[in-house]
């Protein structure tokens, strides 16, 4: 797989790195099935890796899916998941982080994604009790600096326009 055609240059670009995110996903999911996952969670384990993929590195950041910095993980379930859900909650978003850690783990072991990336990305999406504060903290906001506060402490990264 040539992982640069993964790369975001412009709107064209971002449309065919979305068409083969999608491909890629169904790849993983098909991967599942064939290892006797039960039907119903491997669709559920790809729908979380796609809603990761597709909403979050590709349509926000405009990254490379294999060449994310793992932090993309922790600014995805710390801030992005709770201000873009109507009702941000663990359950859900406990769920999509295992659809990114097997997602990621997938592409480990196909060769596409180093060692060091793979084991921050697996710690990264384990790491429930950060995202628990995070979303009890969200609920709790008040005052006019609450939600600069809350921000400052998981930041989103900076767009750079493509």
């Amino acid at each position: 797989m040539d992982i640069s055609t993964f790369t975001i240059h412009d709107l064209d670009s971002e449309i065919a790195v979305d068409h083969r995110c999608s491909t890629l996903l169904k790849q993983f999911h098909q991967s599942l099935l064939q290892e006797q996952i039960d039907p119903l969670e491997a669709g559920q384990l790809a729908l979380g890796a796609d809603y990761f993929v597709r909403e979050f590195v590709v349509g926000e950041c405009q990254e490379n899916l294999f060449e994310i910095n793992p932090v993309r993980v922790r600014q995805f379930a710390g801030h992005w998941y709770i201000i873009k859900t109507l009702e941000p909650n663990l359950k859900e978003l406990t769920g999509i982080l295992q659809g990114v850690a097997v997602f990621y783990a997938y592409l480990f072991q196909q060769g596409w994604l180093d060692e060091k990336k793979h084991q921050k990305i697996k710690t990264y999406t384990t790491d429930i009790d950060f995202y628990r504060q995070r979303i009890d903290t969200f609920w709790d906001i008040s005052g006019d600096d609450g939600y600069s506060n809350w921000c400052q402490k998981c930041p989103l990264p900076q767009i750079q326009d493509v």
